[in-house]
């Protein structure tokens, strides 16, 4: 067997979007930096992104989750609720950060076409955060 190719390589997943003009809004609101726009867009935050599509299935949005790890929960979390996003673009509050019981403290954020964001704090000594 062949040793697996190692480069630059970067996996993305594909977030769906109601409405595809105020989902790119939301997301350069939150932070992330858009590198391509046409039929789809790209997303990236530190060295994280995703493709957001002009596409929109109600079930398999509603039950789509993404994770950002971050440093500083706190600090994300002052960001996050400085940007009124329910007033600015009619998504649900985002909850405060809060001790999970599996261990990580995430704050959560729902994104206009209803995927659940988990903004989690890195864990000292934890390399799978």
């Amino acid at each position: 067997m062949s040793p697996v190719p190692s480069g630059t390589e970067h996996a993305r997943p594909f977030l769906p979007a109601r409405d595809f003009d105020l989902s790119k809004h939301f997301y350069e609101a939150l932070g992330f930096e858009k590198l391509l726009d046409g039929d789809v867009a790209i997303f990236e935050i530190g060295s994280s992104g995703f493709i957001l599509q002009n596409y929109y299935k109600k079930d398999w949005a509603e039950n789509f989750m993404m994770q950002l790890m971050v440093d500083d929960l706190d600090a994300w979390w002052s960001h996050i609720a400085a940007l009124d996003l329910p007033q600015r673009f009619g998504v649900p509050a985002p909850s405060p950060p809060a001790m999970q019981p599996w261990g990580l403290r995430i704050a959560y954020v729902v994104d206009p076409s209803g995927v659940l964001w988990h903004v989690a704090e890195r864990r000292d000594g934890a390399v799978q955060d």
